[in-house]
């Protein structure tokens, strides 16, 4: 169980990951709802959210000890394949359909799980250098996410550069926390953080931060570079 995190935390959370599906399914929904792949990806969606609160509730996840680690081998590997398994199969009826406004505003979600890592850090179950306030300014991709999109989409065009200078960078602070995140957990690969490791992601509703959240937002990244690197946005 996880202990000293006030009440709200945890509805925060699955309110915040709700939020990232939503976005999701709305660029789906407006874009490719009528193809397969794009009905594919809803019902996966809709299908991984519950499976996954129920191997977090579970105590699934738990076993420390196992390698590679269970979250990561039955949560993030799986979403992460499945994310290959589209851009192999369905770049051009499905990929390159997806709103790039959609997946510009989607980066938002950073600010709140931001926040709720924050208060985990709080309550002693993440450690500092995963939040803002160690070495984790991922917070700046979902500040900057709403400011990038009104000077990108003015006036009738899309600023192309700028797109990819701040997908770049966004996706980069991305990276930075999932290193630290891997390195943190508890168990055979920790390298750092051995006072306070990360031990969040062991439970439900939290297990949706490298399972779904991470994931879709890896995915828009994804998505919003192979549309502006080709000759047409959406």
């Amino acid at each position: 169980m996880i202990e000293n995190l006030p009440q709200y935390v945890g509805p925060v959370f699955i309110l915040t990951t709700f939020l990232t599906a939503g976005f999701l399914i709305y660029a789906v929904r407006t874009s490719a709802a009528d193809s397969l792949s794009g009905k594919v990806v809803l019902f996966i969606l809709a299908f991984w959210l519950m499976f996954q609160a129920i191997l977090g509730t579970g105590g699934f996840f738990q076993n420390t000890e196992a390698m590679p680690p269970r979250i990561f081998a039955f949560g993030a590997l799986p979403a992460l394949a499945f994310i290959v398994l589209i851009f192999v199969f369905a770049r051009t009826r499905f990929v390159d359909r997806l709103p790039l406004k959609v997946l510009t505003l989607l980066h938002i979600v950073r600010i709140p799980v931001e926040l709720v890592l924050l208060w985990l850090f709080q309550g002693g179950i993440i450690p500092e250098s995963m939040t803002f306030e160690g070495r984790n300014f991922d917070i700046l991709s979902g500040i900057t996410a709403p400011i990038v999109y009104l000077l990108a989409f003015r006036g009738g065009t899309v600023n192309r550069p700028l797109l990819i200078i701040w997908n770049v960078l966004a996706l980069l602070l991305l990276v930075n926390v999932v290193a630290t995140a891997v390195l943190s957990f508890p168990g055979p690969i920790q390298q750092l953080s051995f006072d306070q490791p990360n031990r969040a992601i062991m439970y439900f509703p939290y297990n949706w931060l490298p399972s779904v959240i991470v994931p879709v937002v890896l995915f828009a990244h994804l998505a919003a570079f192979r549309q502006l690197l080709s000759k047409s946005t959406n």
